[in-house]
């Protein structure tokens, strides 16, 4: 059984449904699910799991959480070349240009994205819940 993690940040609960999502469909493909937040989550850790998803809202300008959110995931970086990742967020403004600059980050350390992001513009409806589920099966 493949070992999963989901390191998230959630701060109204739209990118905690959503990680929620990833968990059900990664367990529904067959995998062991740990879900963390940031300030459980070390780089240290990436070698204990097969595959690793990432979850963050949009923050600010476009940018990741970055009291606790984005150090833990720089320190992670260099961890990421070889990697199955898949990366999660929620947003409420502009059209997720935090995602895309996020995946570029990602894909520039040698990390093997599983599937394209997910965003959910604000709480994940249907649609998003189901993107979310087949993120987190495409983990395994």
């Amino acid at each position: 059984m493949k070992k999963i993690a989901i390191v998230y940040w959630s701060g109204t609960g739209n990118t905690e449904a959503m990680a929620a999502a990833v968990s059900d469909g990664a367990k529904e493909a067959g995998g062991e699910v740990t879900l963390l937040g940031p300030t459980e989550f070390a780089a240290d850790q990436m070698d204990a799991y097969d595959a690793v998803a990432f979850g963050c809202p949009a923050m600010g300008a476009e940018q990741l959480e970055e009291c606790d959110y984005e150090p833990m995931f720089t320190a992670c970086e260099p961890k990421l070349s070889g990697k199955r990742i898949a990366l999660f967020g929620s947003y409420g403004w502009g059209d997720g240009e935090w995602m895309r600059l996020w995946e570029k980050r990602c894909v520039s350390k040698g990390a093997v994205l599983a599937c394209p992001p997910v965003i959910c513009n604000e709480f994940p409806d249907d649609d998003g819940k189901s993107a979310c589920r087949a993120l987190g099966a495409a983990l395994l």
